[in-house]
């Protein structure tokens, strides 16, 4: 089936999102996200940009909002102890099936993982170095999107950084992650939503261009590869 790339696709709905959605593929697509995240959201940037500089200072605290099954949350626990640094990671998202899969599988990791909503963290003061997501905009309605810009801004303390990270939509992204998931669909990413989630949320996502007109003044936006958004709020230079 051909798809119009042209605007985004704000009424698809990505199938793992349903909350009768089958829990065994749900289960195997949290697993299959952590290569799937270190193939295309490239999470060793954001540590070496924001994580390791602000860890060299002293101990940190650091949110992943949206975080899945927490795998980003654990990349990044990882790195600091394999450089001797330490933080204190909250993986936070509103999903309990989430939660309780990526709370299962820590693994030593030391994440601390919260079923709740960024605003719930500002109703209870809490301030972070480095607050981030990975692949969460496009799931977001407009006023759902200013409303994670709002919170997430309050929660970064002064100095820190809010990094919200997502795909950009395309032909060649499209093109691209249809050819590589149906080549490993039949082994791989079997039984996942892998595939038809991430085609759809492809479809759903912003252009550079749609991103920077959506967002309030103080946010800035970048393109990267391979076909990546990268949404920045600087403590340092947004606050007067």
């Amino acid at each position: 089936m051909t798809h119009d790339l042209s605007v985004r696709a704000v009424d698809a709905r990505e199938l793992m999102d349903d909350p009768d959605a089958d829990i065994g593929m749900l289960e195997r697509t949290y697993e299959r996200f952590r290569l799937v995240n270190a193939l295309v959201s490239h999470p060793g940037r954001l540590y070496r940009r924001d994580v390791r500089p602000r860890a060299r200072r002293g101990p940190i605290r650091i949110l992943d909002i949206g975080a899945g099954g927490g795998d980003v949350s654990r990349m990044i626990a990882a790195r600091l102890r394999r450089d001797g640094l330490s933080a204190e990671i909250t993986a936070l998202d509103a999903d309990e099936r989430a939660i309780r899969w990526a709370s299962d599988r820590d693994g030593g990791a030391g994440v601390t993982y919260r079923c709740a909503f960024a605003a719930d963290l500002v109703a209870e003061g809490q301030e972070y170095d480095v607050v981030f997501s990975n692949h969460v905009l496009h799931h977001l309605t407009a006023p759902e999107l200013h409303g994670l810009l709002r919170d997430s801004a309050a929660l970064v303390r002064e100095g820190g950084a809010v990094v919200h990270r997502d795909i950009a939509r395309g032909r060649v992204a499209y093109a691209l992650y249809g050819a590589v998931t149906w080549l490993l669909g039949g082994t791989l990413f079997r039984g996942s939503f892998i595939r038809e989630d991430g085609l759809i949320s492809i479809r759903r996502s912003y252009t550079t261009e749609e991103l920077a007109d959506a967002v309030p003044t103080g946010w800035s936006v970048r393109f990267g590869l391979p076909s990546r958004l990268e949404l920045r709020w600087d403590a340092r230079t947004a606050r007067p």
